[in-house]
Order: C-alpha cells, then structure tokens, then sequence
C-alpha cells in the first residue's frame, strides 16, 4: 500500500489535508469520491515524509520516550479517544521535535491511518520493535497494556546506556588527557629540550638509542604534523563510512563480539535485549518467526542478527526453538535450556523475562568491575607514557651535566 497526501473539499464545503492509503493514485482517487470529496491534490507522501524524518537531524530523548508511551497508556486505559490523548501529549511536550511527531502522528491517526503506521513513518524516534508491538496491541486489543511493557522496556535500555556511559566516562577522559600530553609533549616539548642535549653535548654527542628514537619521532611529526593530522582524519572519516556498510557493520561487530573482556559485554548486552524483546512479542500475541525476524533486528548486532536469521529459516521447517538457541555460537547454553523449558511449559514469556534480568544484572556487575580496572589501568598508560619521555630526556641531560662537571 502507498500513501497518499490530498487536499479536498468535503459535503460541507470545508478544505481539509490528511493522508489516505491505496495502491494506486487511481485508487486514492476513488476512495476519497466515494466519501463525498471533491479532490483538489493528491500525490504520494513519502517524499515530504522522508523530509520531515529529519528535521535537523534533532532526535528524541528516550527520557521523553518512556514519558509519552507511560501518559498514552494510561490516557487509553481511562477511555480517552486516542486523537485527544495525542493531542494533549503534543501540547505539554516540551522538545519542538517530538512536538511536531506527535502532531503529525495524530493527524495520520485522525485521517484513519493505524496508530502502528502512524508511528512507523518515524523511524528515527520509534523503532521497529516499538512499532510492531504497538501493531500487536491494536490487533490483540490490548493496546495499554503494550504500552505499559514498552516503557519498561525503554526505562531498561535508557538506565543501561547510562550506567555504559557512567563507567566509561573517566577512562575516556584519561585517555583523551593522555593523547594530548603525548602530542604535546612531542610536538612542544621534546624539540626544545632536543636543542638544549645538542647544544650541551655538541652535534657528536652519542645518546642513548631510546633517546635518539623519541627525538627522530619528534621531528618527524613536527615536520609532518599536518599530513598525520589528514591520515588521522580521513581514517576516521573512512572507517566510519565502511562500518556503516552491510559488510562493514557485519565485521566490526563482529570483532567487537572477539575483543577480550568487552565482547562478553556486547554479547551480554544483545542477549538481555534479545530476551526481554522476544518475551515482549510473545506475549503481545506475535508470532514465534515474527518475533524472531522483529527481535534480530533489535538486538543491535549484525553477527546476532544473521545467526537468528539462520534459526528462523530452521524453525519454519519444524525445529525447536531452544534446540537451535543451544546450538548457536553467541547465546549461551542457559537460554537454550530455558527456551526449551519455556516451549514445554508455554510459559517463554515468563521464563525469558528471568532470563533478561539475570543478564541485565550481569552486563551491570561486569560494567562496574571494568570500570575499575580501566581506570587505574589508563593512569598507569599515562604515567608509563610521561616516564618514557622523561627518562628519554632527563638521562642524556644528567649524563652530559656530569662530563660537563667532570
């Protein structure tokens, strides 16, 4: 089906816009006369919604997020019409954007369109899990009570992300601080203090081989400082654009799942979504395969994601479930066994939701802990760094200060 914006002219004369779906314009057309409009314009929406996705590239806070699906839930369960509902979340948000998704979710809502593919024309703020558990909603009729789970869900995600970014923020700066004290002091530093060894040993005088490397290096960069600067950058740049590609993506997370101490992070981290999401589904009335094609696209890694994929294809042709999960290279043996606990009991639910919150304790504990490894560890990179430079620089003075004495 394609969408539709018109402009009519109804049976009372008024001019009113919306958005109608159909397969064809002809068809558009057809259905709009038939409720008595007289059309004025009509042509497909999805160039100006594609435009109005961006908006600037502002995004919608997940603390926003789980307010609107909290106060939309409750508003449903009080028997508010779901048009008024929208609406009034649209007057009280406070971020011009979300104000303005909002705004355009209800008029879709208010010209017939399904709140689901309402809410699917914003990609960038509802994701597809979000989307399709909202379809499930409106299809089982329990559309509060999938709202409910939803902000839970997100509560979940949002407290995660946070906690990443609490344990990773000193680190990071220890090892911003260590990198500019290396630049610095290579760049600045070194040159300087190069000039007073020669000038005090003269342009014969022999130092010390781990000496002699730190100056060549700081001649070099210093000579070469811009061209390393664009290798830096256009690596960067590069990078970013290869992992944004299929293969890309596929291979750098790939590698992420194989580096030591954080692969157990990000497989974790997948597996307590994975879990919670498919549970989510499940009990929201979605299909097994459904949820598993919906739920491998929310798990944030490509390697996972084609590895459920692959247990999808097994499971349409009549293999269990937690068979294939026992199997599967990045879950570990538990959720196999619950999965299969979960089929026999018909309680996968229930037992997945466990299963999330066992890991989620998990990534929590396993983030604290690194967190303080990592940093004594950046402290004693910077020192080993800033000793290095000194004992390169301060040997070769004391030896030539003592021949000088001498």
């Amino acid at each position: 089906m394609t969408e539709f914006a018109y402009s009519v002219v109804n049976k009372d004369g008024q001019h009113i816009t919306g958005v109608v779906s159909a397969p064809n314009r002809e068809d558009a057309l057809t259905n709009l006369r038939n409720q008595g409009h007289r059309p004025l314009t009509i042509k497909e929406a999805g160039a100006s919604k594609s435009k109005a996705l961006s908006f600037g590239g502002k995004k919608v806070k997940l603390r926003d997020l789980v307010v609107f699906t909290r106060e939309l839930s409750t508003m449903i369960s009080a028997g508010v019409p779901l048009p008024r509902g929208l609406s009034t979340l649209s007057d009280q948000s406070e971020n011009k954007y979300f104000k303005s998704v909002i705004t355009g979710i209800n008029r879709d809502v208010e010209a017939g369109t399904a709140l689901a593919d309402a809410l699917g024309k914003y990609p960038n703020v509802f994701n597809e899990v979000y989307v399709n558990m909202v379809r499930a909603g409106e299809t089982g009729g329990i559309l509060d009570d999938i709202l409910k789970r939803l902000a839970t869900q997100v509560e979940k995600e949002a407290s995660m992300r946070k906690k990443i970014r609490s344990a990773m923020a000193y680190p990071m700066v220890i090892l911003a601080v260590t990198v500019i004290a290396f630049f610095g002091i290579m760049l600045f530093v070194l040159p300087k203090i190069g000039k007073i060894i020669k000038d005090l040993g003269g342009p014969d005088a022999k130092l010390p081989i781990y000496s002699q490397m730190m100056l060549n290096a700081s001649a070099f960069m210093q000579k070469n400082f811009i061209f390393i600067a664009i290798i830096m950058i256009g690596g960067s740049w590069a990078f970013r654009r290869y992992i944004k590609t299929e293969k890309g993506k596929y291979k750098w997370h790939l590698f992420l799942l194989r580096v030591p101490i954080f692969g157990k992070i990000v497989a974790k981290i997948a597996i307590a979504r994975f879990a919670r999401t498919f549970a989510s589904l499940m009990t929201s009335g979605v299909t097994v395969l459904d949820s598993l094609e919906v739920t491998g696209k929310a798990v944030g890694n490509k390697v996972i994601q084609k590895e459920l994929e692959g247990i999808a294809d097994k499971v349409k042709n009549g293999q269990p479930l937690g068979k294939q999960l026992l199997a599967a290279s990045f879950f570990p043996p538990i959720v196999g066994q619950m999965m299969s606990v979960g089929e026999e009991t018909g309680k996968i639910g229930e037992i997945l939701i466990k299963v999330a919150d066992f890991y989620d304790e998990e990534v929590d504990a396993v983030i604290d802990g690194l967190a303080s490894i990592i940093e004594p560890l950046m402290i004693v990179v910077l020192g080993g760094l800033v000793g290095l430079i000194a004992a390169s620089v301060m040997g070769p003075i004391a030896s030539l200060s003592k021949n000088i004495g001498g």
